[in-house]
């Protein structure tokens, strides 16, 4: 019926971020693991939205943007500067 790709079981480590500005509120967990190339899982426990990430992939903010459903610019750059101080910078990995 199916075809399996993967089935792993991992201890992972688990950030749990919650911060507020004059503007915004974020609610996140960090999800350490090396299951997506050494990217985190990254988490917002407000939406249940979720996106695999490090911080290079924070130089493009509508990444941000289109994963995690954010259109204000200022709670943009917040959520980016939040990330960017927990998530690592990773070298271009070959995927396959």
């Amino acid at each position: 019926m199916f075809e399996s790709l993967y089935d792993v079981l991992e201890a992972s480590n688990v950030n749990f971020v919650g911060c507020v500005s004059d503007e915004s509120r974020f609610d996140f967990a960090i999800v350490y693991t090396s299951h997506f190339f050494g990217k985190p899982l990254v988490v917002c426990m407000q939406t249940g939205r979720s996106a695999p990430l490090c911080a290079d992939d924070l130089r493009d903010t509508d990444i941000l943007r289109s994963r995690f459903q954010v259109s204000d610019s200022q709670a943009l750059e917040e959520l980016g500067t939040l990330l960017r101080s927990r998530l690592p910078s990773l070298e271009m990995q070959d995927q396959y």
